[in-house]
Formats: C-alpha cells, sequence, structure tokens
C-alpha cells in the first residue's frame, strides 16, 4: 500500500509544528479574553449610559470578572512541569514534594477562582435579571453578557495554559 490508501482523511490536513501551535494558541487565547472582558465592558458602559435600562451594572456584577481574571493570572503562572516534577523522578505521585504540593493547591485556587467567576456570573443573571422578570434584550442582554464574557475568561486560561506547555521540538533541558 502507499501511503495514499494509509491516510485517515481525504482531505491532507498537517498539523502545525510545536511552535506554531503554541504561537496560535496563545494568539487565540489573546484574541478569547479581549472577547470577553470586551463583552463585559460593553455591558457596564451601556448600563451607565442608556436611560431605557431599568437596571445598571454595579460592584456586584464586577466582582466574577474580577475573580475569573484573577484565576487566569494564577494559572497561568503555574508551570506544568512543577507538577509533575518528582512523579517523573520517582515513578509514582506518592513521594511528592512540598514544592509540587503547593503547586497543584494554587493551580486548584486558581481554577476555584475561575470557576467561581462564572457560577458568580450564572447567579448575577438569574437572581438579578431572571427573577425580576426583566426579559427585554437591552437589559437581559447586560447579564448575558457577563456569563458569556466570564465563558470566554475561562475557556481563555485553559487554552492559554495548554499552549504555554507544549514542549517545543527543539528545547532540551541542560540542567546539571
Amino acid at each position: 500500500m502507499d501511503a495514499e490508501n494509509n491516510r485517515l482523511f481525504r482531505l491532507p490536513f498537517k498539523l502545525p509544528s510545536s511552535a506554531g501551535a503554541r504561537t496560535i494558541g496563545i494568539y487565540t487565547a489573546g484574541a478569547l479574553y479581549a472577547l470577553g472582558a470586551w463583552l463585559f465592558l460593553d455591558s457596564a458602559i451601556y448600563s451607565k449610559k442608556a436611560n431605557a435600562s431599568l437596571v445598571h451594572v454595579t460592584f456586584v456584577d464586577w466582582i466574577p470578572i474580577i475573580c475569573s481574571t484573577l484565576g487566569m493570572i494564577i494559572v497561568s503562572s503555574i508551570e506544568k512541569n512543577r507538577l509533575i516534577q518528582d512523579a517523573l523522578a520517582s515513578g509514582s505521585f506518592s513521594g511528592s514534594s512540598s514544592l509540587a504540593w503547593q503547586a497543584r493547591v494554587v493551580l486548584f485556587l486558581g481554577f476555584a477562582l475561575l470557576a467561581g467567576g462564572l457560577s458568580g456570573s450564572i447567579v448575577v443573571l438569574v437572581i438579578k435579571f431572571l427573577v425580576k422578570d426583566f426579559t427585554s434584550y437591552p437589559t437581559l442582554g447586560m447579564g448575558i453578557n457577563n456569563v458569556v464574557g466570564n465563558f470566554c475568561v475561562v475557556i481563555s486560561c485553559v487554552l492559554l495554559w495548554i499552549a504555554q506547555n507544549v514542549e517545543d521540538e527543539y528545547s532540551y533541558s541542560l540542567t546539571l
């Protein structure tokens, strides 16, 4: 059999190199974060400038996006190598060092902030907009923009963490 018949897909898909995948992932994560921040700021500016809206964006609406942003900063600051450094040396996760456990705890706190921000924006949407029966689009749109903006921040964080920790095919560890 030749190489043409051994393909999985009919169209020839080529995966980007690890450096190209890293670059694409980082730029996509930045675009998702910018979209999420823009959606939230759009609703905050609309709330401030529009007199037609009965509900306005207050500090309660800002808390979820602040939590999500702090979670993104925390998660992005952890290196994947710190999480598994002793597991590779000893062959099991039972004898991990305190540095690996500290990294795992900080990573857990970062993801907890991300989850808290996303769930907080959903709670704000339900309590502030849906329970009080604001079904007109500009007013309800402020709550929806908050949820979608936080969701974009969470997806951006996950994508950025994965993209930053992709091993480069030309990187070598020169640790002695």
